[in-house]
């Protein structure tokens, strides 16, 4: 069996078994709760009594999915440079409020609309991403302690731009601040017909289907382009694994940390933006946080493969998702953490021992080539 594929199925072995061991330590967990982990386990492929509340369901799993996928793409360039960009929280929560004030302060065609708002939402997270990057290769500070202390100051300048200078008009009894509503050629159109496609009904709740999707599955191929088969992707991977010799050989390992984490943080720009285009029309102060945390598990989970983060996503996404099914079950809805916790830490486990023994039959098998062309050859007269 060739090296790549005897490596590619323990990789996938050692997920399932991860997955299967996942599911009994949180049967365990569930049942200490006082709860019945059949009933919770059924509770997650809950969508619903109607056919509206199912395709609801479904639009919301994908919904979620999108996000995070982004969110884990974000994090895993980092990852490839051996970089730990914690501040996609930060990032994307800043580009988020810029982006839907930029959007709201002009109106033109759709297409133009848009693409000014996910530009600016992608400069905005790559120069806020630009800080940390430039203190680690101009002083040596830890990237890990200055995007930790970015991310407090995105979420308080944030805070403090949505109730202050970005404010909108607050509507009688509304308890959230917003940004001012964006025009209506800034909404990204939903893909409610593929709905229609299977013979469903379409979903109404959140917007429906957000069209964001089609960009996140872009974006997804374009990250694996530019990390698997570009130069540049060859030199990011160089530097984060020796430096040195990467510098030996003509790349300069500075410039690859600036570049990893410009690029990091404008993909984290984006990670807002299908809430804000799609749902919303505007940042408000009750706007979805946590998902750039979510996003370093997403990674971690699917190995900073841009297929094993939409996998990842999608797990994620569908656990979720259940949280209120889990409640009127009559679970605890922080179930979900444990599992997704439990997958994550068993996954990174099962990743390393995976590893170690496809490195262990590589070695096995490169010994007995080398004793198979040191055997002595019979010479017949």
């Amino acid at each position: 069996m060739p090296a790549g594929l005897n490596r590619a199925l323990l990789t996938v072995a050692g997920v399932v078994i991860a997955i299967v061991l996942a599911i009994a330590i949180s049967s365990v967990a569930i049942t200490a709760a006082g709860a019945s982990p059949l009933d919770a386990f059924a509770a997650f492929f809950d969508f619903g009594d109607s056919e509206r509340a199912q395709s609801n369901g479904m639009a919301a799993f994908l919904n979620r999915a999108v996000p995070l996928f982004i969110a884990g793409l974000a994090v895993s360039v980092g990852f490839r440079m051996n970089l730990f960009n914690i501040g996609v929280e930060g990032q994307y929560r800043l580009a988020a409020i810029v982006a839907a004030y930029v959007g709201s302060t002009f109106t033109a065609p759709a297409p133009i609309q848009i693409a000014v708002i996910i530009i600016v939402a992608a400069a905005t997270g790559g120069l806020y991403a630009l800080i940390p990057a430039v203190m680690k290769v101009t002083r040596g500070v830890n990237e890990v302690i200055a995007t930790i202390m970015l991310n407090y100051i995105a979420i308080s300048l944030t805070a403090y731009l949505v109730r202050g200078p970005f404010a909108g008009e607050r509507a009688a009894g509304q308890l959230t601040t917003t940004t001012p509503k964006l025009p209506e050629s800034a909404m990204f159109p939903n893909l409610n017909f593929i709905f229609d496609w299977f013979g469903l009904v379409a979903p109404t709740r959140g917007g429906g289907l957000q069209g964001f999707l089609l960009v996140a599955i872009v974006l997804g191929v374009i990250v694996w382009i530019v990390l698997e088969r570009t130069r540049f992707g060859f030199d990011v991977k160089a530097s984060g694994l020796n430096g040195p010799a990467a510098l030996a050989s003509g790349v300069n390992p500075k410039k690859m940390i600036i570049a990893a984490m410009v690029m990091s943080g404008g993909i984290a720009g984006l990670i807002g933006l299908p809430e804000i285009l799609g749902d919303k029309g505007a940042f408000n102060s009750n706007f979805t946080a946590g998902l750039g945390f979510l996003g370093i598990a997403v990674a971690l989970l699917g190995r900073n493969k841009p297929v094993g983060i939409a996998f990842a996503a999608l797990l994620f996404a569908f656990l979720d998702r259940a949280q209120g099914s889990l409640q009127f079950a009559g679970v605890p809805s922080s179930v979900v953490t444990i599992i997704q916790a439990v997958i994550v830490l068993l996954v990174v486990i099962a990743n390393e021992v995976t590893n170690r023994l496809a490195l262990r039959i590589e070695e096995r098998r490169a010994a007995q080539q080398l004793g198979r062309d040191n055997d002595p050859v019979e010479v017949t007269a």
